[in-house]
């Protein structure tokens, strides 16, 4: 049957479109080369963790949306969307393995007048030079005469129930302007506001400054943490005097790491710039170091606490505090928590964790044990370690309880913790 939308990709991405297609009374198909998100949503359950709940997902099925392994779906929709995962490969470049796999299977049944939409995260130039070529030469057609061709990186806050699909705007570039407009006429029906870029490498490069610029100012507030903890400075209050001022100032708070789907790019790894920068953001790459060693300066601090207490790492029971990488969400993407487990674990330390959303942690593929009963196991643990404030914790009452508390994200009231 034909559907007005084809997503591509039931991850992190398509499924939040999703939900907010079928909520337009769009009606959608998802397509997926994994049939196990696709089983997961037939069967009323999310796939993702911390994306939908399965309420959600059930209003979503009962609303028309049709989950699919079958690429022939695809030639039967007005709209495709690609949103494919594109994560860091091990040398720190995007892998576009899956985008290419998706623009492959969509170029094989594409028809006239379509408008093909990439949400993905990818570095400039990548819809023109990467997947523009593999549409074209897969269905015989031409982007921007035959097919409209536009660019419009996802800006989800996973859980933000503030920020809302339809609430933020829609970055969108087009390979030409009826691009752009046939792309502004879809999210139009999704969403309060269009903004509408230059082109689909401006439309790219708006994705890679917000995340910089989040990294860069996580960065910087990371290290105030550790010059502020070394000069017996309260950073928290700080940031609470500074954040009072009106112009110029956005407030930023440390924690023990940088979790999430965004990942800050370094242009000079641009495969599509045509150029290569002659100045590379060096900010960037700095950032990235700050960042990568907050896991590194928690167990240092969670060692020394031990040991002004008479305690050595080797043998203490250590109880970690929220292990996903936002709080009040199940989302565990690059949280700081499995790196900080695995480093205690190596130095011999005895470790537990708690956290209301995430009932089996693993890592290094070896089961973590958790704790039932918060206050027990607070009170039972050598050093409790608080990664994450979801909003269940009773804070004060875990201060009084805790033989030894370590907060990384200032969430404790004064005095109550060490902080980070």
């Amino acid at each position: 049957m034909p559907a007005d939308l084809a997503v591509i990709g039931l991850g992190h991405l398509g499924l939040p479109l999703v939900q907010a297609a079928v909520a337009a009374g769009i009606d959608t198909v998802g397509y997926d080369t994994d049939p196990r998100p696709c089983a997961e949503l037939r069967a009323g359950r999310t796939p993702v963790e911390g994306s939908l709940t399965a309420s959600e997902v059930r209003r979503m099925l009962s609303g028309g949306f049709r989950p699919t392994t079958s690429a022939a779906e695809l030639g039967r929709v007005r709209t495709a969307v690609i949103c494919s995962p594109t994560p860091l490969g091990p040398d720190r470049t995007v892998d576009l393995t899956a985008l290419r796999d998706a623009a492959r299977a969509l170029a094989a049944r594409l028809r006239p007048h379509t408008t093909v939409l990439l949400e993905s995260a990818v570095p400039p130039g990548t819809t023109e030079n990467v997947l523009r070529p593999l549409l074209e030469e897969g269905s015989g057609l031409v982007a921007g005469r035959d097919f409209h061709l536009a660019c419009s990186p996802s800006r989800l806050d996973p859980g933000n129930r503030t920020h809302t699909y339809a609430s933020t705007p829609k970055v969108i570039g087009g390979l030409t302007p009826a691009c752009t407009e046939s792309a502004a006429a879809f999210y139009g029906r999704l969403t309060d506001k269009v903004v509408r870029a230059r082109g689909p490498r401006e439309a790219e490069m708006t994705k890679v400054l917000e995340t910089n610029f989040r990294h860069v100012n996580i960065a910087l507030v990371n290290e105030m943490a550790v010059a502020c903890h070394d000069l017996g400075v309260d950073l928290w209050d700080v940031i609470r005097c500074a954040e009072t001022k009106p112009f110029g100032f956005h407030p930023f708070r440390p924690g023990p790491g940088v979790g999430g789907h965004g990942v800050p790019v370094d242009p000079g790894s641009f495969p599509y710039s045509g150029r290569t920068p002659g100045h590379p953001l060096r900010m960037v790459s700095l950032a990235q170091e700050i960042n990568d060693r907050m896991p590194s300066y928690v167990i240092q601090r969670c060692a020394t606490l031990l040991n002004e207490h008479g305690k050595s790492v080797r043998g203490a029971r250590v109880l970690l505090l929220g292990v996903t990488y936002k709080p009040d969400s199940a989302d565990q993407e690059a949280s700081p928590a499995r790196e900080i487990a695995g480093r205690l674990m190596d130095m011999g330390a005895q470790v537990g964790y708690h956290d209301p959303h995430v009932l089996d942690w693993r890592v290094r593929q070896l089961p973590v044990p958790r704790a039932d009963s918060l206050y027990e196991a607070a009170a039972a643990a050598d050093l409790t370690v608080l990664l994450q404030q979801h909003r269940t914790y009773d804070l004060q009452g875990l201060a009084v309880k805790a033989q030894l508390l370590l907060d990384t994200r200032g969430a404790t009231p004064a005095g109550a913790a060490h902080r980070l």
